[in-house]
């Protein structure tokens, strides 16, 4: 259950709250929530340093901004294609951060961003394998989702298929409620198909055992392949109101027998449009 202080109703700003998310939803964003950064105290899941205070004093409110990643490319990874709508959706986020930071500055709410990824190089993450501060945590705050088995944010809308910025203001800003019931159905179909067997169910927890340097190192692998990030967690979970969107059905066995049936028969025709891709892209020879 969520603290009881949760449910309390944020009064200062109400006439900024419309303008911020008009401000969004002119510029694209798919997905706006707002945190009080009580939340941070109140659950007490993060360490202090990681906490928005800390990174900015004056921060009162977290706006968390998603964009959607379209599920057909989602599901041609590890590609080209894929890197490509990943590069796009960074850049996208870090200007969108960068112009709301600048909106609310001009309207005189000091505000500062967190940038999409928060971290130099995989070799930097690997030493210290942790971003400064996380999207996931502050999505989940936001009312945006819950954190699944893979460790990704799963949203009612796109499932873990989108991609989160963060801006701190000092303007305190309602917030929304958190989600008190998991999306997470615990399928493992991101625990069977890791690559780098990265992922253990837990039997006490939805979040499972994360080997975080087995996942990096296939992000390295696949870097020099020129096709990361990897991805395969967010391509087969199947939460997400994207997939009645493009209309999938059965698409978890289809996912789980992707490595075998490629295996015996790279031209398999139920695979075709994602090994095209992949081979004429520059990962398959």
């Amino acid at each position: 259950m969520q603290p009881e202080s949760l449910q309390a109703v944020i009064k200062p700003h109400d006439d900024l709250r419309p303008q911020v998310v008009s401000f969004c939803r002119d510029n694209g964003a798919d997905l706006i929530g707002f945190a009080p950064v009580q939340r941070w105290n109140e659950f007490d899941e993060v360490p202090l340093e990681f906490r928005p205070q800390s990174l900015f004093p004056p921060a009162r409110t977290v706006i968390v901004i998603g964009m959607a990643m379209p599920l057909p490319i989602v599901e041609t990874t590890p590609s080209f294609l894929h890197k490509e709508l990943y590069t796009a959706a960074n850049q996208e986020l870090d200007t969108f951060a960068f112009n709301l930071t600048r909106f609310l500055n001009r309207l005189g709410h000091a505000s500062y961003f967190f940038t999409r990824d928060g971290y130099a190089s995989l070799s930097a993450l690997k030493k210290k394998p942790y971003a400064a501060f996380s999207h996931v945590v502050a999505a989940r705050y936001a009312g945006l989702g819950t954190i699944g088995m893979s460790h990704n944010l799963l949203t009612p809308e796109y499932g873990p298929r989108v991609r989160f910025v963060s801006v701190f203001t000092a303007a305190e800003l309602q917030g929304q409620a958190v989600l008190e019931k998991d999306l997470c159905i615990r399928c493992e179909a991101c625990v069977k198909c890791c690559p780098k067997d990265a992922l253990t169910a837990s039997p006490n927890r939805i979040a499972g055992d994360y080997d975080v340097n087995a996942c990096i190192d296939q992000h390295i692998e696949l870097v020099r392949k020129k096709c990361y990030p990897c991805g395969i967690c967010i391509k087969v979970c199947p939460i997400g109101k994207d997939r009645v969107l493009y209309k999938q059905k059965g698409i978890v066995k289809k996912y789980l027998e992707e490595e075998n049936k490629l295996a015996a028969d790279p031209d398999d025709p139920e695979y075709r449009s994602w090994t095209h891709i992949r081979r004429y892209g520059g990962r398959l020879p």
